[in-house]
């Protein structure tokens, strides 16, 4: 389904978990036709249907790049190059390998997912090494004669992670790194808030990722979940201080709940945020996908705090 048809850029949306508004894939119109995430494989077939839609074959695709390499951002991206034989893979460094031989990847997710995984990720298909390309901090890649994109390491959700500004929207492909934003469940409503998934999640990287976007400039933010935000000042002050937030709480209900703080510290995090604003609470599909967020979140927190004591932060 095409959420935003525009004469650039467009998002597809991918259904990842069968949900709306979850998950997002970019579609750039240039010379070079690129794409921006493609989630796991069982969205592929989104993924397939929405350039239908565009009027784009999967011939005239050139690059399919991924902001880093979590499941529900890269895990379809071996399965949907099979049917691209003219593209190649854009990817962090760090997480080039992992493309080539997933194994790791998908042995990881198995014992997180356990039965659910094939329902969510299968299948997991390598990716060819010759159809690998990485970028690093501040390489660029021209997709036309007057648009270029620019990579940048954004760390903070994981060290696999880069953030895509495009010249011409002066917009920054996000990933995770700028959190997520509801806006489009919400409706009447702005919500942004980080994500903090394991097992890479560092607050202070994170913070600094956030403070390179505000002096890029930004007119908008592609967010990988979920959307576009043409008001990237309030976005980045809302994560920034959500991430204060979220840091703040862990640390509070951690030290109280030292056994088993996981429920605990989702709850907490739930009642933050629906305390932030009555409206959020009345609106069925926000809080299905909250419940999922801070879970998620909470687990990321925990292990982050977990490795701070080891290391004597």
């Amino acid at each position: 389904m095409i959420i935003n048809r525009e004469d650039r850029i467009s998002i597809i949306d991918l259904l990842d978990l069968n949900e709306h508004f979850r998950t997002g894939a970019y579609v750039i119109k240039e010379d070079d036709i690129t794409i921006v995430e493609t989630s796991a494989s069982p969205s592929i077939p989104h993924l397939i249907r929405g350039l239908q839609q565009l009027n784009i074959s999967l011939e005239q695709v050139k690059n399919i790049i991924v902001t880093h390499i979590h499941l529900d951002h890269s895990g379809g991206v071996g399965l949907f190059l099979e049917k691209c034989p003219n593209a190649s893979v854009i990817v962090h460094e760090k997480g080039a390998r992992h493309l080539i031989n997933p194994e790791r990847l998908e042995a990881g997710a198995r014992q997180v997912y356990g039965e659910d995984f094939d329902r969510l990720f299968h299948p997991i298909v390598p990716v060819p090494a010759e159809r690998v390309f990485i970028k690093r901090h501040n390489d660029e890649l021209q997709i036309s004669s007057d648009c270029t994109l620019t990579f940048y390491d954004t760390p903070g959700h994981s060290r696999h992670h880069f953030s895509i500004y495009d010249n011409k929207s002066r917009g920054i492909f996000s990933g995770d790194t700028a959190g997520i934003n509801y806006k489009y469940l919400l409706k009447d409503e702005s919500l942004y808030l980080p994500s903090t998934s394991p097992n890479q999640f560092n607050p202070d990287e994170m913070k600094q990722s956030l403070e390179l976007y505000e002096k890029l400039s930004l007119e908008k933010i592609y967010f990988g979940h979920f959307g576009i935000s043409e008001e990237p000042e309030k976005a980045l002050t809302e994560v920034m201080n959500w991430l204060k937030i979220f840091v703040e709480t862990a640390v509070e209900i951690c030290s109280a709940n030292s056994e088993n703080p996981l429920t605990a510290l989702t709850d907490a995090l739930k009642k933050e945020v629906l305390g932030s604003n009555e409206k959020l609470q009345h609106n069925k599909d926000f809080l299905r996908l909250l419940d999922l967020d801070m879970k998620v979140s909470a687990m990321g927190l925990i292990d982050y705090l977990k490795k701070s004591v080891k290391k004597g932060v």
